[in-house]
């Protein structure tokens, strides 16, 4: 992938995060602040938790960091996957951001 390939999809990622944390916060009681920087957004929950998304833009990745640990995702397939296991970026943002706020929260491709 082309670094100007990586730039587009990777921010393309962080605008849906961004969109979809807003509709949850309109159709849930989550109450998730998004704050963007540069490549990075922090989602903060009601309970101060934080799920951290960031752009690793010489790796052509971008990193998740939550309670349950750190993910790393590459392009492949059609999706953002999972370098060690494969699991799809928006799967695991939903499982992590769900038991960040104690209810299920749907994040979609």
């Amino acid at each position: 992938m082309s670094d100007l390939d990586y730039q587009d999809r990777a921010e393309a990622l962080l605008r849906r995060v961004e969109a979809q944390c807003d509709a949850l916060n309109e159709t849930t009681d989550a109450d998730i602040d998004n704050q963007r920087t540069g490549g990075m957004v922090t989602l903060t929950f009601a309970n101060g938790s934080q799920i951290v998304i960031n752009l690793q833009k010489p790796l052509h990745e971008v990193w998740l960091a939550a309670r349950a640990g750190g993910y790393h995702y590459r392009w492949a397939d059609g999706a953002w996957r999972d370098t060690k296991t494969g699991e799809e970026f928006f799967a695991n943002l939903s499982a992590q951001a769900s038991a960040h706020a104690g209810q299920t929260l749907v994040f979609l491709p």
